[in-house]
Protein backbone atom coordinates (compact mmCIF):
# COMPACT_ATOMS: atom_id res chain seq x y z
CA UNK A 1 0.00 0.00 0.00
CA UNK A 2 1.07 3.56 -0.70
CA UNK A 3 1.45 6.07 2.12
CA UNK A 4 1.93 9.82 1.86
CA UNK A 5 4.30 11.10 4.56
CA UNK A 6 2.70 14.53 4.68
CA UNK A 7 -0.31 16.30 6.09
CA UNK A 8 -0.24 18.84 3.26
CA UNK A 9 -3.71 19.13 1.73
CA UNK A 10 -2.14 20.23 -1.56
CA UNK A 11 0.05 17.12 -1.82
CA UNK A 12 -2.91 14.88 -0.99
CA UNK A 13 -4.99 16.64 -3.64
CA UNK A 14 -2.24 16.24 -6.24
CA UNK A 15 -1.66 12.57 -5.43
CA UNK A 16 -5.40 11.97 -5.69
CA UNK A 17 -5.26 13.36 -9.23
CA UNK A 18 -3.19 10.33 -10.19
CA UNK A 19 -6.14 8.11 -9.25
CA UNK A 20 -4.25 6.42 -6.45
CA UNK A 21 -5.47 5.07 -3.12
CA UNK A 22 -3.15 5.98 -0.26
CA UNK A 23 -2.88 6.34 3.49
CA UNK A 24 -1.50 9.42 5.20
CA UNK A 25 1.18 9.55 7.87
CA UNK A 26 1.42 12.50 10.23
CA UNK A 27 5.06 13.45 10.82
CA UNK A 28 6.90 16.26 12.51
CA UNK A 29 10.25 16.40 10.72
CA UNK A 30 12.45 19.39 11.59
CA UNK A 31 13.20 21.40 8.45
CA UNK A 32 16.45 23.20 9.19
CA UNK A 33 19.16 23.81 6.63
CA UNK A 34 22.59 22.76 7.86
CA UNK A 35 25.47 25.30 7.78
CA UNK A 36 27.06 25.22 4.35
CA UNK A 37 24.45 22.83 2.96
CA UNK A 38 23.61 23.67 -0.67
CA UNK A 39 19.97 24.69 -1.08
CA UNK A 40 19.11 21.87 -3.49
CA UNK A 41 20.79 19.27 -1.24
CA UNK A 42 18.69 20.55 1.66
CA UNK A 43 15.45 19.99 -0.27
CA UNK A 44 16.58 16.50 -1.28
CA UNK A 45 17.51 15.62 2.31
CA UNK A 46 14.22 16.76 3.81
CA UNK A 47 12.20 14.74 1.28
CA UNK A 48 14.33 11.67 2.01
CA UNK A 49 14.01 12.14 5.79
CA UNK A 50 10.22 12.42 5.52
CA UNK A 51 10.00 9.23 3.48
CA UNK A 52 12.35 7.36 5.83
CA UNK A 53 10.54 8.48 8.97
CA UNK A 54 7.24 7.54 7.38
CA UNK A 55 8.48 4.05 6.53
CA UNK A 56 9.48 3.49 10.16
CA UNK A 57 5.83 4.08 11.14
CA UNK A 58 4.36 1.59 8.64
CA UNK A 59 7.22 -0.87 8.08
CA UNK A 60 5.11 -3.70 9.52
CA UNK A 61 2.46 -3.19 6.84
CA UNK A 62 2.98 -5.69 4.01
CA UNK A 63 4.14 -4.03 0.80
CA UNK A 64 4.30 -0.55 2.32
CA UNK A 65 5.62 2.14 -0.02
CA UNK A 66 6.10 5.64 1.40
CA UNK A 67 6.28 8.91 -0.51
CA UNK A 68 7.94 11.95 1.06
CA UNK A 69 8.30 15.33 -0.62
CA UNK A 70 9.63 18.78 0.03
CA UNK A 71 9.23 21.99 -1.95
CA UNK A 72 11.14 25.18 -1.24
CA UNK A 73 11.41 28.58 -2.88
CA UNK A 74 15.01 29.52 -3.58
CA UNK A 75 16.37 32.92 -4.65
CA UNK A 76 20.07 32.77 -5.34
CA UNK A 77 21.22 30.45 -2.57
CA UNK A 78 18.65 31.65 -0.03
CA UNK A 79 15.88 29.28 0.96
CA UNK A 80 12.51 30.92 1.58
CA UNK A 81 10.65 28.61 3.90
CA UNK A 82 7.25 29.18 5.45
CA UNK A 83 6.85 32.71 6.82
CA UNK A 84 6.92 33.15 10.59
CA UNK A 85 4.24 35.86 10.53
CA UNK A 86 2.56 38.43 8.26
CA UNK A 87 5.54 40.78 8.32
CA UNK A 88 7.87 37.96 7.30
CA UNK A 89 5.48 36.97 4.49
CA UNK A 90 5.38 40.54 3.17
CA UNK A 91 9.19 40.76 3.31
CA UNK A 92 9.51 37.55 1.28
CA UNK A 93 7.10 38.79 -1.38
CA UNK A 94 9.00 42.07 -1.66
CA UNK A 95 12.20 40.09 -2.28
CA UNK A 96 10.52 37.96 -4.95
CA UNK A 97 8.87 40.95 -6.65
CA UNK A 98 10.07 41.51 -10.22
CA UNK A 99 12.53 38.62 -10.05
CA UNK A 100 12.90 35.01 -11.15
CA UNK A 101 13.25 32.42 -8.40
CA UNK A 102 13.34 28.65 -8.35
CA UNK A 103 10.71 26.40 -6.86
CA UNK A 104 12.66 23.25 -6.02
CA UNK A 105 10.66 20.09 -5.39
CA UNK A 106 12.13 16.73 -4.34
CA UNK A 107 10.16 13.49 -4.14
CA UNK A 108 11.47 10.39 -2.38
CA UNK A 109 9.81 6.99 -2.60
CA UNK A 110 10.95 4.20 -0.31
CA UNK A 111 10.00 0.68 0.70
CA UNK A 112 11.74 -1.95 2.84
CA UNK A 113 14.20 -2.75 0.06
CA UNK A 114 14.95 0.34 -1.96
CA UNK A 115 14.69 4.08 -2.36
CA UNK A 116 14.45 6.40 -5.37
CA UNK A 117 14.22 10.15 -5.73
CA UNK A 118 13.34 12.77 -8.33
CA UNK A 119 14.17 16.47 -8.29
CA UNK A 120 12.36 19.15 -10.27
CA UNK A 121 13.50 22.77 -10.51
CA UNK A 122 10.99 25.26 -11.92
CA UNK A 123 11.80 28.88 -12.76
CA UNK A 124 9.06 31.24 -11.60
CA UNK A 125 9.07 34.93 -12.54
CA UNK A 126 7.03 37.41 -10.54
CA UNK A 127 5.73 40.73 -11.80
CA UNK A 128 6.66 43.90 -9.94
CA UNK A 129 4.36 43.78 -6.93
CA UNK A 130 2.84 46.94 -5.49
CA UNK A 131 2.64 47.32 -1.73
CA UNK A 132 -1.16 47.22 -1.98
CA UNK A 133 -0.96 43.85 -3.77
CA UNK A 134 1.36 42.45 -1.12
CA UNK A 135 -0.79 43.76 1.75
CA UNK A 136 -3.98 42.36 0.21
CA UNK A 137 -2.42 38.97 -0.43
CA UNK A 138 -0.90 38.66 3.04
CA UNK A 139 -4.19 39.90 4.52
CA UNK A 140 -6.03 37.05 2.77
CA UNK A 141 -4.13 34.58 4.94
CA UNK A 142 -3.07 32.56 1.92
CA UNK A 143 0.63 33.34 2.35
CA UNK A 144 0.91 31.53 5.66
CA UNK A 145 2.09 27.94 5.78
CA UNK A 146 3.55 28.09 2.27
CA UNK A 147 7.17 28.17 1.15
CA UNK A 148 8.06 31.59 -0.18
CA UNK A 149 4.81 32.99 1.27
CA UNK A 150 2.70 32.15 -1.77
CA UNK A 151 0.52 29.43 -3.24
CA UNK A 152 0.59 29.36 -7.02
CA UNK A 153 -2.73 27.50 -7.10
CA UNK A 154 -4.46 30.43 -5.38
CA UNK A 155 -4.51 34.21 -5.63
CA UNK A 156 -0.74 34.41 -6.14
CA UNK A 157 -1.14 32.96 -9.62
CA UNK A 158 -1.84 36.53 -10.75
CA UNK A 159 1.72 37.51 -9.75
CA UNK A 160 3.37 35.00 -12.10
CA UNK A 161 4.44 36.39 -15.47
CA UNK A 162 6.38 33.31 -16.55
CA UNK A 163 6.81 29.71 -15.45
CA UNK A 164 9.35 27.31 -16.93
CA UNK A 165 9.00 23.81 -15.52
CA UNK A 166 6.28 21.98 -13.63
CA UNK A 167 3.20 23.78 -12.29
CA UNK A 168 2.32 20.84 -10.02
CA UNK A 169 5.88 20.86 -8.62
CA UNK A 170 5.44 24.49 -7.56
CA UNK A 171 2.22 23.41 -5.82
CA UNK A 172 4.18 20.75 -3.94
CA UNK A 173 4.30 17.51 -5.94
CA UNK A 174 5.54 17.10 -9.53
CA UNK A 175 2.97 14.72 -10.97
CA UNK A 176 4.88 13.40 -13.98
CA UNK A 177 7.98 12.54 -11.97
CA UNK A 178 5.92 11.18 -9.05
CA UNK A 179 3.92 8.92 -11.35
CA UNK A 180 7.12 7.62 -12.94
CA UNK A 181 8.71 6.89 -9.54
CA UNK A 182 5.63 5.08 -8.28
CA UNK A 183 5.38 2.94 -11.42
CA UNK A 184 8.96 1.82 -10.77
CA UNK A 185 7.71 0.59 -7.38
CA UNK A 186 4.82 -1.28 -9.01
CA UNK A 187 2.17 1.29 -8.10
CA UNK A 188 -0.07 2.26 -11.01
CA UNK A 189 -3.01 4.67 -11.15
CA UNK A 190 -6.36 3.16 -10.22
CA UNK A 191 -9.81 4.63 -9.72
CA UNK A 192 -11.60 5.63 -7.64
CA UNK A 193 -9.01 7.17 -5.33
CA UNK A 194 -9.50 7.15 -1.58
CA UNK A 195 -7.52 8.40 1.40
CA UNK A 196 -7.17 6.91 4.83
CA UNK A 197 -5.32 7.78 8.01
CA UNK A 198 -2.32 5.76 9.10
Amino acid sequence: MLYLASQSPRRAELLTRLGLSFGRIDLDIPEHRQPGEPAVDYVRRVAREKAGAGLLKVVAAPGAVVLGADTEVILGDEVFGKPADAADAAAMLRRLSGRTHQAVSAVSVINAGREAQALVITDVTFADLHEDDIAAYVGSGEAMGKAGAYGIQGRAEQFVTRLAGSYSAVMGLPLYETSKLLRDFGIHPSAPATTASA
